[in-house]
């Protein structure tokens, strides 16, 4: 007869180590900003220095794109301050993909612009992508306006 000790290893001692585990998830993180997401004003803008210097970051209302889902280089809309204004993402938590060599940030940042797509600020305090040079000289044109001047406020790129 076994004694009462060498039972109990027999047995789990609880039913939690019985459940299976959790699935284990494969695939890679994304970047994605969607609706009602906090973002990060890092250029030198009136507005996004009031917001920030209160504790009140903007909020995404809309992303200018099909998929609803924005990444590094996309136009939001955001309110700020009880405001609209548009916004261009520059900068997201997690990587996107592995082969897209976009750096992985502390925060979700954005530059603050205009309707013709001119930014607000007029010095970017933090490093900028560099596959956001690309992206941005294709988005320009008379009709949406010129993004590359953004390209010129930034001090650094990564």
């Amino acid at each position: 007869m076994l004694a009462r000790s060498a039972v109990s290893l027999l047995r789990p001692a609880s039913s939690a180590a019985c459940r299976p585990a959790a699935p284990l998830s494969t695939s890679a993180p994304r970047c994605e900003i969607r609706k009602l997401a906090r973002l990060r004003v890092v250029d030198n803008s009136q507005i996004g220095k009031e917001a920030m210097a209160e504790g009140r970051p903007p909020r995404v209302i809309h992303v200018y794109n099909k998929r609803a889902v924005a990444t590094v280089g996309d136009k939001v809309l955001m309110a700020i301050r009880g405001q609209k204004r548009k916004g261009l993402l520059v900068g997201c938590v997690k990587t996107q993909h592995p082969m897209s060599m976009i750096p992985k940030f502390d925060t979700n940042n954005v530059v603050l612009i205009d309707d013709a797509g001119t930014p607000l600020g007029t010095r970017i305090h933090v490093p900028i992508p560099n596959v956001i040079r690309e992206r941005l000289q294709r988005m320009s044109h008379k009709k949406s306006g010129d993004f590359t001047k953004i390209l010129s406020l930034a001090t650094r790129f990564v």
